[in-house]
């Protein structure tokens, strides 16, 4: 009976994770600005604010945040400005060797922050907690293995991204390449960015 309820979350735990948003997209860019082992703290912060986001909606705050149309528009506008502003930054991305870079990786806290300005990330943790929820008594146990089944998930899918962007890092050394990369990550930044008030 548990393992029957614990299916289904753990299959939206993994198409939600894998499938391409704002943090994916990040992740990858920072694969390939940085290499893997910088951007594992950007990793970890993501799964660590997702998952302050499930304890949340799976306490009742993601209805409340649906009730207030206003929080939702304000949720939009700082996710989707956030992405056209690394948009305008991934435009001129550069390969450099790390000693000579200026720029740093996001960090855990960043990371942890900006998943409450990710509409993406809300409507995982809204759907999931509505739908998911294992019915287990008490409550506390009940989000506490929600929100462990969809963090152990959720890790290996966003270190998959962060791992793709470390590969390609060593096959753009050519110039020619980079501007290719870099005109693709940026229109699927801006993609991103419009989807979110579709």
């Amino acid at each position: 009976m548990m393992l029957a309820s614990l299916l289904p979350l753990a299959v939206f735990a993994f198409v939600s994770s894998i499938t391409p948003g704002p943090n994916n997209i990040m992740l990858t860019s920072s694969g390939i600005m940085f290499g893997f082992n910088r951007t594992i703290p950007h990793m970890l912060g993501v799964t660590f604010g997702f998952g302050i986001m499930l304890v949340l909606c799976a306490a009742g705050i993601g209805s409340l945040v649906l009730a207030l149309p206003a929080s939702h528009v304000i949720l939009k506008t700082l996710g989707s400005g956030y992405l056209l502003y690394l948009a305008w930054n991934l435009r001129n991305m550069t390969f450099k060797s790390e000693a000579g870079g200026h720029r740093k990786p996001m960090t855990f806290l960043g990371a942890s922050v900006f998943q409450a300005a990710n509409p993406k990330a809300w409507i995982m943790a809204i759907t999931s907690a509505s739908a998911f929820l294992p019915p287990l008594e008490p409550i506390w146990l009940s989000i506490a293995v929600y929100c462990l089944v969809f963090s152990v998930i959720n890790l290996p899918c966003v270190s998959v991204w962060a791992g793709a962007g470390s590969v390609l890092r060593r096959y753009l050394a050519q110039p020619l390449w980079q501007r290719v990369f870099c005109t693709v990550m940026v229109l699927l930044t801006i993609y991103s960015a419009v989807s979110i008030w579709l």
